[in-house]
Protein backbone atom coordinates (compact mmCIF):
# COMPACT_ATOMS: atom_id res chain seq x y z
CA UNK A 1 0.00 0.00 0.00
CA UNK A 2 3.19 2.38 1.37
CA UNK A 3 4.40 1.28 -2.46
CA UNK A 4 1.20 2.72 -4.48
CA UNK A 5 1.83 6.02 -2.44
CA UNK A 6 4.83 6.52 -3.30
CA UNK A 7 4.28 5.58 -7.12
CA UNK A 8 1.45 7.76 -7.61
CA UNK A 9 3.08 10.84 -6.23
CA UNK A 10 6.23 9.98 -8.65
CA UNK A 11 4.42 8.41 -11.72
CA UNK A 12 2.02 10.01 -14.23
CA UNK A 13 -1.48 8.71 -13.82
CA UNK A 14 -3.62 8.08 -16.46
CA UNK A 15 -7.22 7.69 -17.30
CA UNK A 16 -8.01 4.63 -20.60
CA UNK A 17 -8.98 7.64 -22.68
CA UNK A 18 -6.14 9.42 -21.07
CA UNK A 19 -3.69 6.97 -22.32
CA UNK A 20 -4.89 6.30 -25.95
CA UNK A 21 -4.66 9.92 -26.76
CA UNK A 22 -1.29 9.91 -25.54
CA UNK A 23 -0.05 7.24 -27.15
CA UNK A 24 -1.93 8.47 -30.41
CA UNK A 25 0.29 11.60 -29.89
CA UNK A 26 3.16 10.08 -29.53
CA UNK A 27 2.53 8.59 -33.04
CA UNK A 28 1.12 11.35 -34.83
CA UNK A 29 4.90 13.22 -33.87
CA UNK A 30 7.18 9.71 -34.75
CA UNK A 31 5.51 9.56 -37.46
CA UNK A 32 5.87 11.01 -41.34
CA UNK A 33 2.28 12.08 -42.35
CA UNK A 34 2.75 9.42 -45.08
CA UNK A 35 4.78 6.14 -45.83
CA UNK A 36 5.45 3.44 -47.70
CA UNK A 37 4.94 0.37 -46.77
CA UNK A 38 5.59 -3.52 -48.77
CA UNK A 39 3.34 -6.24 -47.93
CA UNK A 40 0.93 -8.52 -48.70
CA UNK A 41 -2.38 -8.97 -48.75
CA UNK A 42 -3.85 -11.87 -46.56
CA UNK A 43 -7.64 -10.78 -46.86
CA UNK A 44 -9.43 -8.75 -49.38
CA UNK A 45 -12.81 -7.24 -48.78
CA UNK A 46 -14.91 -4.31 -49.80
CA UNK A 47 -18.08 -3.51 -46.78
CA UNK A 48 -19.98 -0.50 -47.46
CA UNK A 49 -18.10 0.82 -50.17
CA UNK A 50 -14.65 0.76 -48.33
CA UNK A 51 -12.05 -1.55 -48.84
CA UNK A 52 -10.64 -3.84 -45.99
CA UNK A 53 -6.77 -5.59 -46.11
CA UNK A 54 -4.70 -7.33 -43.58
CA UNK A 55 -1.22 -6.77 -44.65
CA UNK A 56 1.49 -8.28 -43.95
CA UNK A 57 5.03 -9.34 -43.93
CA UNK A 58 4.98 -13.22 -43.23
CA UNK A 59 5.86 -11.71 -39.56
CA UNK A 60 3.57 -9.79 -38.35
CA UNK A 61 0.37 -8.14 -39.67
CA UNK A 62 -1.28 -4.85 -39.57
CA UNK A 63 -4.42 -3.73 -40.97
CA UNK A 64 -5.03 -1.68 -43.72
CA UNK A 65 -8.47 0.41 -45.10
CA UNK A 66 -9.20 2.48 -48.11
CA UNK A 67 -12.02 4.59 -48.00
CA UNK A 68 -14.88 4.85 -50.56
CA UNK A 69 -13.70 8.70 -52.14
CA UNK A 70 -9.98 6.86 -52.31
CA UNK A 71 -10.99 3.54 -53.71
CA UNK A 72 -12.39 5.42 -57.19
CA UNK A 73 -8.43 6.89 -58.02
CA UNK A 74 -7.30 3.62 -57.61
CA UNK A 75 -5.60 2.18 -60.43
CA UNK A 76 -5.33 -1.51 -58.69
CA UNK A 77 -7.34 -3.30 -56.43
CA UNK A 78 -5.43 -6.01 -54.92
CA UNK A 79 -7.19 -9.26 -54.10
CA UNK A 80 -5.85 -12.16 -51.26
CA UNK A 81 -1.79 -13.07 -51.51
CA UNK A 82 -1.13 -10.09 -54.11
CA UNK A 83 2.35 -8.30 -53.16
CA UNK A 84 1.28 -4.61 -52.67
CA UNK A 85 3.36 -1.69 -52.24
CA UNK A 86 1.36 1.04 -50.83
CA UNK A 87 1.94 4.70 -49.66
CA UNK A 88 -0.56 5.70 -46.55
CA UNK A 89 -0.31 7.23 -43.00
CA UNK A 90 -0.52 5.80 -39.95
CA UNK A 91 -4.26 6.14 -38.01
CA UNK A 92 -4.70 5.46 -34.07
CA UNK A 93 -8.51 4.29 -33.36
CA UNK A 94 -7.91 6.31 -29.82
CA UNK A 95 -11.30 4.26 -28.08
CA UNK A 96 -9.85 0.79 -29.09
CA UNK A 97 -6.41 1.78 -29.22
CA UNK A 98 -6.37 -0.09 -32.26
CA UNK A 99 -3.94 0.90 -35.40
CA UNK A 100 -4.46 0.84 -39.34
CA UNK A 101 -2.43 1.97 -42.07
CA UNK A 102 -4.94 4.71 -44.65
CA UNK A 103 -3.98 4.16 -47.70
CA UNK A 104 -4.28 6.53 -50.39
CA UNK A 105 -2.47 4.38 -53.35
CA UNK A 106 -1.74 0.93 -53.60
CA UNK A 107 0.42 -0.69 -56.71
CA UNK A 108 1.20 -4.18 -57.09
CA UNK A 109 4.56 -5.11 -56.26
CA UNK A 110 6.68 -6.89 -59.29
CA UNK A 111 6.55 -10.09 -58.22
CA UNK A 112 2.39 -10.42 -57.99
CA UNK A 113 2.99 -8.71 -62.05
CA UNK A 114 4.89 -11.62 -62.82
CA UNK A 115 3.16 -13.79 -61.00
CA UNK A 116 -0.36 -13.42 -63.18
CA UNK A 117 1.84 -12.97 -66.15
CA UNK A 118 2.77 -16.41 -65.30
CA UNK A 119 -1.05 -17.69 -64.52
CA UNK A 120 -2.24 -16.32 -67.69
CA UNK A 121 0.57 -16.73 -70.03
CA UNK A 122 0.43 -20.82 -68.94
CA UNK A 123 -3.16 -20.72 -69.27
CA UNK A 124 -3.26 -19.37 -72.56
CA UNK A 125 -0.13 -21.71 -73.71
CA UNK A 126 -2.45 -24.97 -72.88
CA UNK A 127 -5.55 -23.30 -74.86
CA UNK A 128 -3.60 -22.94 -77.98
CA UNK A 129 -4.40 -19.30 -78.31
CA UNK A 130 -0.31 -18.55 -78.01
CA UNK A 131 0.96 -20.03 -80.79
CA UNK A 132 3.26 -18.35 -83.89
CA UNK A 133 0.93 -20.34 -86.34
CA UNK A 134 -1.41 -18.34 -85.51
CA UNK A 135 0.00 -14.85 -86.10
CA UNK A 136 -1.89 -13.38 -89.20
CA UNK A 137 0.07 -11.56 -92.13
CA UNK A 138 0.77 -7.45 -91.85
CA UNK A 139 -0.50 -5.87 -94.83
CA UNK A 140 1.99 -4.48 -97.11
CA UNK A 141 0.12 -0.99 -97.57
CA UNK A 142 -2.37 -0.70 -95.58
CA UNK A 143 -4.86 2.35 -96.44
CA UNK A 144 -6.73 2.73 -93.13
CA UNK A 145 -5.22 1.51 -89.61
CA UNK A 146 -6.34 1.49 -85.82
CA UNK A 147 -4.07 3.04 -83.44
CA UNK A 148 -5.58 2.60 -79.71
CA UNK A 149 -3.61 4.41 -77.22
CA UNK A 150 -3.74 7.34 -74.55
CA UNK A 151 -4.64 10.55 -75.81
CA UNK A 152 -3.33 12.90 -75.56
CA UNK A 153 0.09 11.36 -75.03
CA UNK A 154 4.05 11.53 -76.25
CA UNK A 155 3.83 8.08 -77.73
CA UNK A 156 1.10 9.15 -80.04
CA UNK A 157 2.84 12.29 -81.14
CA UNK A 158 5.78 10.07 -82.02
CA UNK A 159 3.53 7.57 -83.98
CA UNK A 160 1.41 10.32 -85.99
CA UNK A 161 4.72 12.12 -86.52
CA UNK A 162 6.76 8.76 -88.10
CA UNK A 163 3.45 7.40 -89.89
CA UNK A 164 3.64 11.06 -91.63
CA UNK A 165 7.60 10.73 -92.30
CA UNK A 166 7.41 7.18 -93.63
CA UNK A 167 4.03 6.34 -95.40
CA UNK A 168 1.28 9.38 -95.21
CA UNK A 169 -0.97 7.76 -97.98
CA UNK A 170 -2.53 5.29 -94.84
CA UNK A 171 -5.42 6.72 -92.93
CA UNK A 172 -5.16 6.84 -89.21
CA UNK A 173 -8.21 6.19 -86.84
CA UNK A 174 -7.04 7.54 -82.99
CA UNK A 175 -9.10 5.63 -80.01
CA UNK A 176 -8.50 6.77 -77.00
CA UNK A 177 -7.79 3.94 -74.63
CA UNK A 178 -7.24 3.22 -70.79
CA UNK A 179 -3.43 2.28 -70.52
CA UNK A 180 -3.18 1.23 -67.16
CA UNK A 181 -4.82 0.90 -64.16
CA UNK A 182 -8.33 -1.51 -63.01
CA UNK A 183 -9.77 -0.56 -66.77
CA UNK A 184 -9.76 -4.25 -68.35
CA UNK A 185 -13.60 -4.28 -68.94
CA UNK A 186 -13.69 -0.98 -70.72
CA UNK A 187 -10.37 -1.67 -72.73
CA UNK A 188 -12.16 -5.53 -73.33
CA UNK A 189 -15.61 -3.73 -74.50
CA UNK A 190 -13.51 -1.26 -76.82
CA UNK A 191 -11.85 -4.21 -78.78
CA UNK A 192 -15.33 -6.00 -78.72
CA UNK A 193 -16.67 -3.49 -80.84
CA UNK A 194 -14.19 -2.46 -83.02
CA UNK A 195 -14.29 -6.69 -84.01
CA UNK A 196 -17.17 -5.51 -85.84
CA UNK A 197 -15.12 -3.64 -88.47
CA UNK A 198 -17.61 -0.69 -89.30
CA UNK A 199 -14.27 1.41 -90.00
CA UNK A 200 -12.85 -0.75 -92.31
CA UNK A 201 -9.66 -1.20 -91.04
CA UNK A 202 -6.79 -2.96 -92.21
CA UNK A 203 -4.86 -3.77 -88.83
CA UNK A 204 -4.43 -2.54 -85.34
CA UNK A 205 -1.72 -1.01 -82.84
CA UNK A 206 -2.51 -1.20 -79.35
CA UNK A 207 0.23 1.14 -77.94
CA UNK A 208 1.54 2.38 -74.52
CA UNK A 209 4.72 4.66 -73.78
CA UNK A 210 7.12 3.39 -71.11
CA UNK A 211 6.55 2.94 -67.35
CA UNK A 212 7.29 0.60 -64.45
CA UNK A 213 6.42 -3.02 -65.19
CA UNK A 214 3.91 -2.66 -63.28
CA UNK A 215 1.90 0.10 -64.55
CA UNK A 216 1.65 -2.23 -67.80
CA UNK A 217 -0.42 -4.86 -65.84
CA UNK A 218 -3.29 -3.95 -67.88
CA UNK A 219 -2.01 -5.68 -70.72
CA UNK A 220 -1.49 -9.11 -68.56
CA UNK A 221 -5.27 -9.52 -68.30
CA UNK A 222 -6.60 -13.14 -69.54
CA UNK A 223 -10.05 -11.40 -71.17
CA UNK A 224 -7.84 -8.51 -73.08
CA UNK A 225 -5.59 -11.08 -74.30
CA UNK A 226 -8.40 -13.49 -75.33
CA UNK A 227 -9.76 -9.81 -77.45
CA UNK A 228 -6.64 -10.16 -79.60
CA UNK A 229 -6.29 -13.87 -80.15
CA UNK A 230 -9.89 -14.07 -81.45
CA UNK A 231 -9.36 -10.41 -83.41
CA UNK A 232 -10.03 -10.80 -86.64
CA UNK A 233 -7.49 -8.27 -88.48
CA UNK A 234 -3.92 -8.33 -87.52
CA UNK A 235 -2.74 -6.70 -84.04
CA UNK A 236 0.12 -5.39 -83.33
CA UNK A 237 1.30 -4.60 -80.04
CA UNK A 238 3.69 -1.30 -79.02
CA UNK A 239 4.04 -1.82 -74.97
CA UNK A 240 5.97 -0.08 -72.73
CA UNK A 241 10.19 -0.41 -73.48
CA UNK A 242 12.14 -3.05 -75.48
CA UNK A 243 12.51 -5.41 -72.44
CA UNK A 244 9.02 -5.29 -71.60
CA UNK A 245 6.71 -8.55 -72.28
CA UNK A 246 3.39 -8.50 -71.40
CA UNK A 247 0.56 -11.00 -72.41
CA UNK A 248 -0.78 -9.30 -75.07
CA UNK A 249 2.64 -9.39 -77.02
CA UNK A 250 2.51 -13.32 -76.54
CA UNK A 251 -0.85 -13.38 -78.38
CA UNK A 252 -0.50 -10.51 -80.95
CA UNK A 253 0.06 -10.70 -84.04
CA UNK A 254 3.37 -9.03 -84.38
CA UNK A 255 5.18 -7.68 -81.30
CA UNK A 256 6.99 -4.19 -81.46
CA UNK A 257 10.01 -2.86 -79.33
CA UNK A 258 8.29 0.70 -78.47
CA UNK A 259 4.76 2.53 -79.79
CA UNK A 260 7.21 4.40 -82.99
CA UNK A 261 8.54 1.09 -83.83
CA UNK A 262 5.32 -0.53 -84.28
CA UNK A 263 4.66 2.30 -87.19
CA UNK A 264 8.14 1.81 -88.29
CA UNK A 265 7.31 -2.06 -88.54
CA UNK A 266 3.53 -1.90 -90.05
CA UNK A 267 4.22 1.25 -92.58
CA UNK A 268 6.17 1.07 -95.44
CA UNK A 269 9.33 3.46 -96.20
CA UNK A 270 8.56 5.76 -98.47
CA UNK A 271 11.85 6.38 -99.03
CA UNK A 272 12.74 2.61 -99.47
CA UNK A 273 9.54 2.65 -101.99
CA UNK A 274 10.56 5.65 -103.74
CA UNK A 275 14.34 3.67 -104.72
CA UNK A 276 12.24 0.41 -105.53
CA UNK A 277 10.10 2.18 -107.86
CA UNK A 278 13.29 3.61 -109.64
CA UNK A 279 14.75 0.62 -109.69
CA UNK A 280 12.39 -1.57 -110.72
CA UNK A 281 11.66 0.98 -113.45
CA UNK A 282 15.30 0.91 -114.71
CA UNK A 283 14.88 -2.64 -114.73
CA UNK A 284 11.71 -2.68 -116.89
CA UNK A 285 13.40 -0.31 -119.28
CA UNK A 286 16.07 -2.19 -119.96
CA UNK A 287 13.86 -4.86 -120.24
CA UNK A 288 11.51 -3.56 -122.86
CA UNK A 289 14.73 -2.00 -124.82
CA UNK A 290 16.01 -5.51 -125.16
CA UNK A 291 12.42 -6.94 -125.37
CA UNK A 292 12.11 -4.49 -128.59
CA UNK A 293 15.45 -5.02 -129.76
CA UNK A 294 14.66 -8.84 -129.97
CA UNK A 295 11.27 -8.51 -131.44
CA UNK A 296 12.92 -6.10 -134.17
CA UNK A 297 15.17 -9.12 -134.90
CA UNK A 298 12.92 -11.58 -134.92
CA UNK A 299 10.21 -9.22 -137.10
CA UNK A 300 13.57 -9.13 -139.98
CA UNK A 301 14.10 -13.08 -139.82
CA UNK A 302 10.22 -13.77 -140.09
CA UNK A 303 10.03 -10.50 -143.05
CA UNK A 304 12.63 -13.08 -144.81
CA UNK A 305 11.09 -15.56 -144.11
CA UNK A 306 7.62 -14.29 -145.75
CA UNK A 307 9.51 -13.19 -148.55
CA UNK A 308 10.90 -16.68 -149.68
CA UNK A 309 7.66 -17.96 -149.67
CA UNK A 310 5.81 -14.66 -151.67
CA UNK A 311 4.18 -15.74 -154.51
CA UNK A 312 6.42 -13.82 -156.92
CA UNK A 313 9.40 -15.33 -155.50
CA UNK A 314 7.93 -18.88 -155.54
CA UNK A 315 7.38 -18.27 -159.31
CA UNK A 316 10.18 -16.84 -159.83
CA UNK A 317 12.40 -19.68 -158.51
CA UNK A 318 10.14 -22.62 -159.48
CA UNK A 319 11.14 -20.80 -163.27
CA UNK A 320 14.75 -21.04 -162.15
CA UNK A 321 14.40 -25.14 -161.29
CA UNK A 322 12.04 -25.58 -164.53
CA UNK A 323 14.77 -23.67 -166.78
CA UNK A 324 17.46 -25.93 -164.41
CA UNK A 325 15.86 -29.05 -165.14
CA UNK A 326 14.95 -28.31 -168.95
CA UNK A 327 19.15 -27.66 -169.28
CA UNK A 328 19.55 -31.53 -167.74
CA UNK A 329 16.92 -32.88 -169.79
CA UNK A 330 18.06 -30.99 -173.12
CA UNK A 331 21.73 -32.02 -172.44
CA UNK A 332 20.43 -35.59 -172.06
CA UNK A 333 18.36 -35.35 -174.95
CA UNK A 334 18.67 -38.04 -177.72
CA UNK A 335 19.40 -35.30 -180.23
CA UNK A 336 22.12 -34.05 -178.91
CA UNK A 337 23.78 -37.08 -179.05
CA UNK A 338 22.87 -38.00 -182.38
CA UNK A 339 24.01 -34.14 -183.79
CA UNK A 340 27.27 -35.68 -182.40
CA UNK A 341 27.48 -38.35 -184.83
CA UNK A 342 25.19 -40.78 -183.09
CA UNK A 343 22.78 -43.15 -184.17
CA UNK A 344 19.43 -44.86 -183.27
CA UNK A 345 18.33 -47.79 -184.22
CA UNK A 346 15.79 -49.60 -183.91
CA UNK A 347 13.83 -52.63 -185.84
CA UNK A 348 10.49 -52.49 -187.21
CA UNK A 349 8.82 -52.62 -184.18
CA UNK A 350 10.64 -49.29 -182.82
CA UNK A 351 12.30 -51.69 -180.21
CA UNK A 352 15.94 -50.17 -179.89
CA UNK A 353 18.91 -52.19 -180.67
CA UNK A 354 21.44 -51.84 -178.48
CA UNK A 355 23.41 -55.47 -179.15
CA UNK A 356 24.35 -57.23 -182.51
CA UNK A 357 22.57 -60.37 -180.22
CA UNK A 358 19.48 -58.58 -180.80
CA UNK A 359 19.55 -59.23 -184.47
CA UNK A 360 19.93 -61.55 -187.19
CA UNK A 361 20.84 -61.78 -190.93
CA UNK A 362 17.92 -60.13 -193.42
CA UNK A 363 16.27 -58.12 -190.37
CA UNK A 364 15.03 -54.86 -191.26
CA UNK A 365 16.52 -52.07 -189.08
CA UNK A 366 15.79 -47.92 -188.78
CA UNK A 367 18.53 -45.88 -188.17
CA UNK A 368 17.58 -42.66 -187.06
CA UNK A 369 19.81 -39.62 -187.51
CA UNK A 370 19.91 -36.37 -186.11
CA UNK A 371 18.40 -34.58 -189.78
CA UNK A 372 16.29 -37.79 -190.71
CA UNK A 373 16.30 -41.86 -190.60
CA UNK A 374 16.74 -44.63 -192.98
CA UNK A 375 16.04 -48.11 -193.52
CA UNK A 376 18.51 -50.89 -193.58
CA UNK A 377 18.98 -54.76 -194.29
CA UNK A 378 21.01 -57.01 -192.53
CA UNK A 379 23.72 -58.42 -194.67
CA UNK A 380 25.76 -60.21 -192.42
CA UNK A 381 26.80 -60.39 -189.03
CA UNK A 382 29.71 -59.81 -186.99
CA UNK A 383 30.67 -60.21 -183.47
CA UNK A 384 33.62 -58.83 -181.55
CA UNK A 385 35.20 -60.42 -179.17
CA UNK A 386 35.53 -58.53 -175.55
Amino acid sequence: MTDLKNAKQSLTTYSVKELNESIGLLLSRGFAPKFILEATVSKSQIKKGHLWLTLTDGKASVDGVAWSSTIKSLKFLPKQDDGVVIIGKLNFWESQARVSVQVFDIRPSISTVLRKFEIVKSKLFKEGLIDDSLRKKLPKYPHSIGILTSVPSSALADMLRTSKERWPLTKLQIIPIPVQGNNENKLQSILSKLKINKLKLQALIIARGGGSREDLMLFDSEIIAREIATFPIPVITGIGHEDDLTVADLVSDHRSATPTAAIVDLLPSREIEKNKFLQNKKILKDYLKLFFQNTKKSLITKKSIFQSYSPRLLIKNKRTRINYMYEILNALSPRKLLKRGFALITDESGNSIYSVKNIKENDKLIVQFCDGKITAEVDSLNYDKI
